[in-house]
């Protein structure tokens, strides 16, 4: 199994790069969001972490600049019906961050943004994916997602961390920094104390225009 490469950047495109390791030449499929993080072509030392696809008719390598966007590729493509193409276009759309906040709060017409997912396929995608988040304890680590256990007593949870994290996450999405500011208070008393429903709960004032 190839899991990373370095090596000398020939070609960078928005769908794919090649990357010249000791003479070989490897091309690899990327998100739009990797090829945007990557130098100019000519730079040599670039370090992309990978992932091999085996098919009966072709092998394909994929790269990613973080961790984080590899571990949700791994994710996407073991959902039924979702292929590495589709797999790129949510990476493409999305960082990893945005993507957790799109699932945290159900947001139907933020995933149906990603070109080749209509509502219907949306919808399937959010239910897949929080099962995906809620069960796997690394990938909400990546990602910066924290849910406390049935044991954890709510008031250990420190808010400040999880208030900072929202903000961040709502900063991204394009949201002043006085909106958030408006949009996040009263969170505690509403009694959202993870990041999903901080965040849940800001986008709904933000909506309806809190």
């Amino acid at each position: 199994m190839i899991v990373r490469l370095t090596g000398t950047l020939v070609e960078v495109l928005p769908t794919r790069v090649v990357l010249d390791v000791n003479g070989v030449g490897y091309e690899l499929g990327v998100s739009a969001n990797t090829a945007a993080s990557l130098p100019s072509a000519g730079e040599a030392g670039v370090t992309l972490l990978t992932r091999l696809i085996v098919r009966e008719d072709a092998m394909e390598l994929y790269g990613f600049s973080t961790r984080e966007e590899r571990a949700l590729f791994d994710r996407l493509v073991a959902i039924s019906g979702v292929g590495p193409k589709l797999a790129l276009s949510v990476l493409s759309t999305f960082r990893p961050q945005e993507l957790a906040t799109v699932v945290a709060t159900e947001d139907v017409g933020r995933m149906s943004q990603v070109s080749g997912v209509g509502k219907k396929k949306a919808q399937r995608l959010l239910v897949e994916l929080e099962g995906v988040f809620q069960k796997d304890a690394e990938l909400r680590s990546l990602v910066g997602l924290s849910q406390p256990s049935r044991g954890d007593v709510v008031a250990s949870v420190p808010a400040l961390p999880v208030e900072a994290e929202a903000t961040d996450a709502l900063l991204s999405m394009g949201f002043t920094s006085q909106e958030v500011e408006l949009a996040l208070q009263g969170h505690e008393e509403a009694g959202a104390t993870t990041i999903q429903q901080v965040l849940s709960y800001a986008l709904k004032r933000l909506g309806s225009g809190a």
